[in-house]
């Protein structure tokens, strides 16, 4: 976007607007100390909108405004305004903001604006989602872009097929497989996967797959939370509890031999497990939490073995 400083009261394409000044009150407690080109901007910017002006000139005027200031969320709306109004190229438009958006990747205005201009597109401009992979290849955690991506795959109904194949899942592995415990995109994959009516769309041996990807990850880094919440999302959405993996859990837990007890979240799935057959095993491996695993959550592994005690007594 463009940086050169303008100064509207001598610039004749803005003769006829009267700029309205920002009413801050005589006895404010701390008024903001405004560059005097910024001040001046926006004082053009609240003319234009109480006019309801769409122009190219109005356009121009949210650009400076922009550059001063990303985030600004009433210029960005009116922006938005301007080219639904006037009808101009969004994809242009999406091209225009790429800059920025790199340069100012955690402003959720920004990503706001991106969703508002792409929704007016029929079709998604493919080079999208490359750009989003260039972002994420920054930060592959930031929230704002997640947040989009999930938005773009509804909107244009990114969804994998039946079979569970698709871009966006072969997206997510690169990131995954890069790093394992990136809990982004272990939220985008179950929201992908099974963020709509999985019932009636996904058959039973995608949970299956999921199962056996949830494993395979959790192989590598075995104390990696990230993994292990997928793998507990999957079992309850799929609604047969946990039994199926316990086989797997005992690989990384031994009870009799604690040198041996290779992840604390194998131990707290294994703790679900015997809690509902009220086995006494469940409260051994809360105990181990409790006191050795993770101390800093010991009411809360107490309490659950006091549910298992109380089930006892029943």
């Amino acid at each position: 976007m463009n940086l050169t400083k303008i100064n509207y009261e001598a610039d004749e394409k803005w003769a006829d607007v009267v700029p309205i000044l920002q009413q801050e009150g005589e006895n404010s407690l701390a008024q903001i100390a405004y560059t005097d080109e910024y001040s001046q901007a926006t004082s053009y910017l609240r003319a234009v909108m109480a006019s309801n002006e769409k122009s190219e000139r109005a356009m121009e005027l949210t650009e400076h405004i922009i550059n001063m200031n990303p985030a600004h969320y009433t210029v960005w709306l009116y922006r938005a305004d301007i080219i639904k109004t006037l009808s101009l190229n969004p994809v242009k438009e999406l091209d225009k903001l790429e800059a920025i958006s790199l340069n100012h990747p955690k402003n959720f205005q920004v990503w706001g604006y991106r969703q508002s201009i792409m929704s007016i597109i029929p079709t998604l401009p493919p080079k999208e989602l490359s750009f989003l992979a260039k972002v994420l290849a920054k930060d592959a955690k930031n929230y704002h872009v997640w947040a989009y991506r999930q938005w773009l795959v509804e909107y244009f109904s990114l969804w994998p097929t039946s079979e569970g194949k698709g871009s966006e899942l072969f997206f997510i592995d690169s990131l995954l497989t890069n790093d394992v415990r990136n809990n982004s995109a272990w939220n985008h994959r179950y929201f992908v996967l099974f963020g709509r009516n999985v019932e009636s769309v996904m058959p039973l041996d995608i949970f299956t797959q999921e199962i056996n990807y949830a494993m395979a990850k959790i192989d590598t880094a075995p104390q990696n939370a990230s993994a292990w919440n997928y793998l507990k999302g999957i079992l309850r959405k799929q609604k047969k509890g946990a039994k199926e993996v316990e086989h797997f859990a005992l690989q990384y837990v031994s009870l009799e031999d604690e040198s041996k007890i290779r992840s604390s979240h194998a131990l707290d799935l294994l703790a679900e497990i015997w809690a509902g057959e009220a086995s006494d095993k469940a409260c051994q491996a809360l105990d181990l939490l409790s006191n050795k695993y993770d101390p800093v959550r010991a009411n809360y592994w107490q309490y659950r073995k006091s549910l298992i005690k109380a089930a006892q007594a029943a």
